[in-house]
């Protein structure tokens, strides 16, 4: 599975999807970094179809009407430490990929994975 980690969250994501086995980038890799503008992030997921997470509410919208992502991981989990986002994957993970294998949204929460549609 492909991911594109958004601007709000820590470079180390990506680090940890790419070492549980998943190609993964954050946008500080992208040619513009993280002042990617939103349109050319959703771009770049859909063109590599990679799944697009992030804590930006935003992007659902644009989800809806299918111009955005190519699929979506909602992080709602408000202020996290670094650390805490990381055991949250590390407990979730599984879970994440099987929801995402059918689905196009999935929120991720500190309580619990909600698979939206």
């Amino acid at each position: 599975m492909r991911f594109l980690v958004d601007a709000q969250l820590p470079r180390r994501l990506a680090s940890f999807l790419q070492q549980a086995g998943h190609e993964a980038i954050h946008t500080l890799d992208l040619p513009e970094g993280n002042r990617t503008p939103d349109e050319e992030i959703e771009a770049t997921s859909r063109e590599q179809h990679a799944v697009l997470v992030t804590k930006d509410r935003g992007f659902i919208h644009h989800l809806a009407l299918g111009t955005g992502a190519y699929k979506l991981l909602l992080i709602s989990t408000r202020n996290i430490s670094n650390d805490e986002l990381l055991s949250l994957f590390v407990g979730h993970l599984a879970d994440v990929e099987m929801a995402l294998q059918g689905h196009a949204f999935v929120e991720l929460t500190r309580e619990r994975l909600i698979v939206h549609w």
